[in-house]
């Protein structure tokens, strides 16, 4: 097994990275003691939950699972299409329930990672990667987006006293900088964070992740690794693909064989004395590849710049 020979940033994987997605995909999906399995036998401490019913939904059999492979439990994904005022009452209830499995699991520092409900808006994703402006929130909606974020994190702090981070992400309505700009500056930094995701971050358009770092380092309380293979997102722009047949197509590589930047990243979270924790996260769909071997593949990576 590889360990971290950093003692101050923390390893995980997902189970997004076994084709465990949040979306209804045709494709066999794996079941949970196989990915817990794999995630520790290929060097990581910790993972997020994956959808609800993927892991158990009993706090003491879940609590067991992650234990007995010496894991931690770090987060979980909840999307809501907080664009629409009448999903937030539903998005809150949504939230607090795994929140209150994740508390009553022993994982009380486990982050709500917060998303919209991407890949549900056609013209989204269809464009995934190359939205340019079209089809964004307007002022207005962006305030109701805001404003379900925001009560979604207060729900969760004031019951769990647990944090809330945004991930921006690709096939919903905020993928581009300029859409993850609009967000933080409409909500509270001090009940909102933001889950930054390298890859998404890339295929949404954005050029320098330290610029957005550096811009955003109190928000930044979650970091995901991913990478991005521009040469996949060229083909899936002349080809029109949707954000899933892009996916399909290997645009989230294996790390170290993208355009990303990852020993650049490293450093300055080093520099910023980062000591959360960094998911590493391969979004492939059910089916796809071979996610155990990819997961050792990226683990030698991160080793080799000294993670």
């Amino acid at each position: 097994m590889l360990m971290n020979t950093n003692t101050k940033i923390k390893l995980a994987n997902a189970p997004c990275s076994w084709g465990v997605l949040e979306f209804e995909l045709e494709g066999k999906e794996l079941k949970y003691d196989q990915v817990l399995n794999e995630i520790a036998e290929t060097g990581y401490t910790g993972t997020e939950l994956g959808d609800w019913g993927f892991m158990p939904t009993d706090p003491h059999e879940l609590n067991k699972e992650i234990e007995k492979r010496n894991l931690q439990l770090l987060g979980a994904f909840v999307p809501v299409a907080l664009s629409n005022e009448a999903t937030h009452k539903e998005g809150v209830a949504k939230a607090l329930k795994v929140a209150q499995l994740m508390y009553n699991a022993g994982y009380k520092n486990a982050f709500i990672v917060l998303a919209d409900e991407n890949g549900t808006v056609e013209y989204r994703t269809k464009n995934a990667g190359r939205i340019n402006g079209k089809d964004g929130l307007s002022d207005e909606e962006m305030k109701v987006f805001a404003k379900g974020a925001e009560k979604i994190a207060e729900a969760v702090k004031e019951q769990y006293s647990m944090k809330t981070v945004f991930h921006h992400h690709c096939a919903g309505f905020i993928e581009t900088p300029r859409e993850m700009k609009a967000l933080l500056e409409a909500t509270d930094p001090e009940l909102l964070g933001l889950c930054f995701d390298t890859g998404h971050y890339f295929f949404g358009g954005g050029k320098d992740p330290i610029e957005v770092l550096e811009k955003y380092w109190n928000r930044i309380w979650h970091v995901h690794f991913k990478d991005f293979a521009p040469q996949v997102a060229e083909q899936s722009a002349r080809n029109g693909w949707d954000y899933f047949e892009t996916v399909k197509n290997g645009v989230f590589c294996e790390l170290g064989k993208g355009s990303v930047d990852f020993k650049k990243i490293k450093e300055f979270l080093e520099d910023k004395g980062y000591q959360g924790w960094i998911v590493v996260e391969q979004d492939v769909l059910p089916g796809m590849g071979n996610p155990k071997q990819c997961a050792q593949n990226n683990r030698q990576y991160l080793q080799s710049i000294g993670l």
